[in-house]
């Protein structure tokens, strides 16, 4: 781990002498971040979430739910794998317990794409439903989102309301039916956010749809459903958890975001860290900090097990609405750009780098490259996550932090960097142009980057240890 934090000193010592020092571009600590120009930032930020329903057993409440809806034909949206599991049997039994009519469409891919939303789309639009319900991870709930908006606005383009730059980022002003999320990982947070990500092929990075307006009408968050989720997955959904709450409380402040939108339906969903969503971050980031080794190394912990739950759904209020970063905006090319990689623990037959751990690899180099900016925060995270900070200096705040996450990930068996999942330097070029499109997520850095910048930022991934 040593010659791992030498290497990213190293890289970030460079970026350093290369950067310049006039007040316009110097990232100094207390400069305003540059993408924020004077008298154009935001100047509110609001929250927006969906009803939450916890408890052990909560799932045999929905079939009641969709009765007092008035549900005449549901959407029930699920994956191959689950579709044979207890959380969609415990579904199945409450629809048939209340007489609900419904279609079930299992075709949802893990990791989706354009053309796998494209297809849950078709059926959605084909089926005329009056209601949806989704019982999976991120990705069943990330495709029911899309195919309830589609189906929705059924003349719409699919570029129409796919982020900018890739798509037109339009704002969605039409009324979708009502959705009931049923999360069987704790990891992404779909539940409570009005955010869908895909694969892009064409281009072969992850994009999405971003509008407060897709997300579900109520998640229902049972912790039955994470006992049956094998080691691997509990990490890499746990990972996604601890970036969400790290990026999101250290993104750029919602008064620095520009521009200030000249219509509130024009506000994105992320805006910046806030004192709202700093709570939910900091809460997720205690919880991670206790349980996540514990859930990941004893599947019997139902304790540690149902409070991963309640974490990814803290944080998701907290990143739905502060937003990510640079750990998820470089992220997506990593997915997106896989070559052979197979994780253990996901029945796939294609290559597949897990959200979750294409996130958390480059989250030491991330986080010792942003700590320039609000060095307190990252220092304050660093202890909340063990680290000893009764001495430490605050400019030293980013090494700390990283430090920490690599023993984190050390002690939990995570692949060597990107370099263990079958990338090399040679791929950096192609990886930092994936990266590019991201604005979305990059531009809440609090610490703006060039392209010089991220390519430091993946070579110091390559290897943790």
């Amino acid at each position: 781990m040593a010659a791992g934090r030498e290497r990213a000193a190293r890289l970030l010592r460079q970026l350093q002498r290369a950067a310049c020092r006039c007040p316009s571009h110097s990232h100094a600590y207390s400069r305003v971040p540059e993408h924020a120009t004077l008298g154009n930032t935001d100047y509110a930020f609001e929250m927006a979430v969906s009803n939450i329903r916890y408890g052990e057993g909560v799932t045999k409440e929905i079939g009641m739910d969709l009765k007092n809806l008035g549900a005449k034909r549901v959407c029930l949206m699920t994956d191959k794998n689950l579709s044979q599991l207890p959380p969609v049997n415990a579904v199945l039994n409450s629809l048939a317990k209340y007489g609900i009519n419904f279609q079930m469409y299992d075709e949802v891919q893990v990791e989706p794409t354009d053309q796998s939303f494209l297809d849950a789309i078709e059926f959605a639009k084909k089926g005329e439903f009056d209601a949806y319900v989704a019982v999976g991870g991120g990705s069943v709930i990330d495709t029911c989102k899309a195919a309830n908006l589609y189906a929705s606005s059924p003349t719409s383009d699919f570029l129409d309301y796919v982020n900018a730059p890739i798509g037109k980022g339009k704002p969605v002003t039409v009324p979708l039916k009502p959705h009931i999320a049923v999360p069987t990982t704790a990891g992404t947070g779909s539940e409570t956010t009005g955010v869908a990500i895909f694969d892009f092929k064409e281009l072969k990075v992850k994009t999405g749809i971003a509008s407060r307006a897709i997300k579900p009408t109520l998640g229902i968050i049972d912790p039955l459903h994470t006992l049956s989720m094998p080691e691997r997955i509990v990490a890499n959904s746990g990972f996604d958890v601890l970036c969400h709450a790290l990026e999101s409380y250290t993104a750029l402040p919602y008064k620095m975001r520009s521009p200030c939108p000249s219509n509130p339906i024009n506000r994105p969903a992320y805006q910046g860290s806030n004192p709202i969503s700093d709570i939910w971050a900091l809460h997720a980031l205690r919880i991670v900090a206790k349980y996540l080794k514990r859930a990941i190394r004893n599947p019997e912990d139902r304790e540690a097990r149902a409070n991963m739950h309640l974490a990814s759904a803290f944080a998701g209020i907290g990143f739905g609405n502060a937003g990510v970063h640079l750990c998820h905006g470089m992220s997506y090319p990593i997915s997106g750009l896989v070559k052979t990689y197979k994780p253990k623990d996901y029945n796939v037959d294609h290559s597949l780098v897990p959200h979750g751990l294409s996130v958390v690899l480059t989250s030491p180099a991330v986080f010792a490259f942003t700590a320039q900016v609000h060095p307190e925060r990252h220092l304050e995270a660093a202890e909340i996550l063990g680290a000893d900070i009764r001495t430490a200096r605050i400019k030293d705040a980013g090494f700390i932090l990283a430090d920490t996450l690599r023993k984190f990930l050390f002690d939990l068996n995570v692949d060597d960097g990107l370099a263990a999942i079958g990338y090399s330097k040679a791929d950096i070029p192609a990886l930092v142009k994936g990266t590019l499109p991201q604005e979305r997520v990059t531009k809440l850095s609090p610490r703006p980057q060039t392209e010089e910048d991220l390519s430091a930022l993946f070579e110091a991934s390559m290897k943790l240890y």
